[in-house]
């Protein structure tokens, strides 16, 4: 007798639409965390297979810190746009100026400020759950997180009290200010994600692939990073036109570059494949400290 056997993409994707439709039966107001990255992305096509016909059960919502690609704003309001979903956007400047956060002295990166952003834009729409794109084999802090992950009544995240999941049980109760964030592509690795997208036949922002762009050495982060109006070298002789790639999207200032000549999702696939550093290694706020994740997690991060 045949026996059925799903392929790695689809047992992963069959895991992932399973626990999107787990948190939309379960919790009263879930949105979708969305930054215009590939994980996003897979996150809006395991929504569609999970709930289309039907208009999603919960809206899209972006945090933007003002120091975002143009390139990947664009591809952002299209997108949603063309899928007929509901698009919430929160900046860092808004919640600046509403003084609920503010500048940090010295760093020109605003991630720690998209924090209290989310923070206040969970207890203003009233949202119980908040799916993420986060992926375990990204960074250590995120690999001891559990898929439905709880936050307390002041958004905080603390790893050591964390809930079993056995079987791909979830538990969904939470008291009264608390709070989950579920992450349906937890198993998912990077390679994982771009076979994906190439199977699917995803559109990506264009970032993603080869093109010229000026770029510059940042010694303190040991990161090349593109010229920006928030933040560049100190003398022009410095930035240098080169043909390079995002592996990650995040702030300008601090989302690293590398050179490369991969101009289709093959040539991702292929270069990914023999790297030895992972997407995570090019942010540069992530290179603050070994934990610096974690800490961000600890205040209300992603």
């Amino acid at each position: 007798m045949d026996t059925y056997r799903l392929s790695h993409l689809d047992a992963l994707e069959a895991e992932s639409i399973h626990i999107m439709r787990e948190v939309a039966a379960e919790f009263q107001r879930p949105v979708l965390l969305f930054s215009g990255g590939k994980d996003s992305l897979i996150m809006l096509r395991l929504a569609e297979k999970a709930f289309r016909p039907a208009k999603f059960p919960f809206p899209v919502m972006h945090i933007d810190t003002g120091h975002n690609f143009p390139e990947v704003l664009q591809y952002r309001d299209e997108l949603i746009k063309g899928m007929g979903e509901r698009l919430i956007v929160r900046t860092v400047e808004a919640a600046i100026k509403k003084g609920l956060t503010s500048d940090k002295e010295g760093s020109v990166s605003r991630n720690q400020q998209q924090a209290p952003t989310l923070t206040a834009a969970i207890e203003e729409f009233k949202f119980d759950a908040a799916f993420g794109g986060g992926r375990r084999d990204e960074e250590k802090a995120r690999a001891k997180e559990r898929i439905f992950s709880i936050r307390n009544d002041e958004h905080a995240w603390d790893p050591q009290n964390q809930r079993p999941e056995l079987w791909s049980l979830y538990n969904s109760k939470i008291n009264l200010g608390e709070s989950v964030r579920a992450f349906p592509i937890s198993n998912w690795t990077e390679l994982d994600v771009w076979q994906y997208i190439q199977r699917e036949e995803l559109p990506i922002p264009s970032i993603y692939l080869t093109h010229e762009r000026d770029v510059w050495f940042d010694t303190k982060t040991d990161s090349l990073l593109p010229v920006s109006p928030w933040y560049g070298p100190k003398r022009e002789d410095m930035i240098k036109r080169k043909r390079v790639r995002f592996r990650t999207i995040g702030d300008m200032v601090c989302t690293g570059a590398i050179e490369s000549e991969a101009n289709s999702i093959d040539d991702i696939i292929n270069e990914i494949a023999v790297s030895r550093i992972s997407e995570r290694g090019l942010r540069a706020d992530d290179k603050v400290s070994a934990t610096a994740m974690e800490e961000r997690k600890l205040k209300g991060y992603f």
